[in-house]
């Protein structure tokens, strides 16, 4: 008998509460089941076919990240009068732009992370662990709108000058400043909002 009292506390030395479950001592507390669930939309998330407001900022955040990937994908290949890294001619960054907006957008989606929807993907956040992302449905088509509304509003020529200074510099054309979708968000920059005047009682 004594030889077996001394093996299991020579094992529970080594292995902790297992070798005590193993030699009759009491079991470990079970670790919380964990689930995840899909975010629940709102009406406004799953039928409007603009982007919800809320989640514009992530949208240009994407958007400004892919133009960047195609317009450097585009640098990257040398063609006929033009070496690898060097600037672009106007046909070659307009092509790269269309690519950029008409990509199919769907490895792009919706998770809730901290009690708050975000979009995810490439560029953005990443899928957390136990928080499901839903892709598909509405977003790759509120994505490509989005992309060429700011292709179309901001031109080609703009777009890629800010590409040529640097990822920070495309995303400050396109999400920032006082109209970008990322105004008054951490980060932006811009002056903030003047103050509300307080109305005046009239006699």
């Amino acid at each position: 008998m004594r030889p077996l009292l001394a093996a299991c506390v020579a094992l529970s030395f080594l292995a902790g509460r297992k070798a005590e479950e193993g030699c009759g001592g009491p079991p470990a507390p079970a670790e919380p089941a964990r689930s995840a669930s899909s975010p629940r939309l709102s009406a406004e998330e799953a039928h409007s076919a603009h982007m919800p407001e809320h989640l514009r900022c992530d949208a240009c955040r994407a958007i400004a990240f892919q133009i960047g990937e195609h317009l450097g994908k585009a640098e990257s290949k040398p063609s006929p009068n033009r070496k690898a890294g060097a600037a672009l001619r106007e046909s070659e960054y307009l092509e790269a732009l269309e690519k950029s907006c008409s990509r199919s957008w769907d490895d792009y989606g919706v998770l809730e992370t901290n009690g708050a929807k975000r979009l995810s993907g490439p560029g953005l956040l990443s899928q957390e662990p136990m928080s499901v992302m839903m892709m598909g449905g509405p977003w790759p088509g509120r994505l490509h709108k989005m992309c060429h509304s700011y292709v179309g509003e901001l031109g080609e020529e703009q777009l890629y000058g800010a590409h040529r200074r640097g990822p920070a510099a495309l995303e400050e054309l396109l999400c920032r400043g006082a109209k970008g979708a990322c105004a008054g968000l951490p980060g932006a920059k811009g002056p903030p909002p003047a103050p509300a005047k307080a109305r005046q009682n009239e006699l």
